[in-house]
């Protein structure tokens, strides 16, 4: 795909590309203990920033990432939903990922199936992926119902074991949904 796909609207939200004033509230997102709980370590400021400066360069490279989520009624950056290229060793490498992280203040409002269900149309649509999968732990009973929510399936074939983290480690084992354009376009 050659065209980037820098804004996607909703009723409430807007997706869109990231601007320098983003970096301080997702900052804090991303060291929020209770938003890091299914994921990993709370991030230090440099690695959050390390991780926007990822964003961005996959949005150069093919198009699409995870765009910052804007609620419209207030301009506050909700968090990020979007695409994300698989990089790390499982069997999902080639699958894009469609995923979320919503700051707590923007929990419970359904932004995160709203704004998924624009990424997802977006993947199928000018993106044209034939696949998506969505990652998330076992303990992540909210994340799950969101990709029930986008008419996703469980693939327990595709799960896998985070090898950046420890054996024993409860966030290790990681279970996989998928979607593909066929099911979706069925929907």
């Amino acid at each position: 795909m050659s065209d980037t796909v820098d804004t996607l609207e909703t009723v409430r939200l807007v997706l869109r590309r990231w601007r320098s004033e983003d970096a301080a509230p997702l900052a804090a997102m991303n060291a929020d203990p209770a938003v890091m709980e299914h994921i990993g370590e709370p991030l230090t400021r440099a690695e959050s920033d390390a991780m926007l400066a990822r964003i961005e360069r996959q949005f150069d490279e093919v198009g699409y990432g995870l765009w910052a989520v804007e609620v419209r009624a207030s301009g506050d950056l909700a968090g990020f939903t979007g695409l994300a290229v698989q990089g790390h060793a499982a069997p999902t490498t080639s699958a894009v990922e469609v995923g979320w992280r919503l700051a707590r203040a923007a929990w419970g409002r359904g932004y995160a199936t709203e704004a998924a269900t624009a990424a997802v149309e977006s993947a199928f649509r000018p993106c044209d992926l034939d696949e998506l999968v969505s990652i998330t732990t076992r303990s992540n009973v909210r994340s799950m119902a969101v990709m029930r929510r986008l008419g996703m399936q469980r693939a327990p074939e595709l799960d896998f074991e985070r090898p950046r983290l420890p054996p024993g480690h409860p966030l290790r084992p990681a279970v996989v949904h998928r979607l593909d354009r066929r099911t979706w376009a069925a929907r």
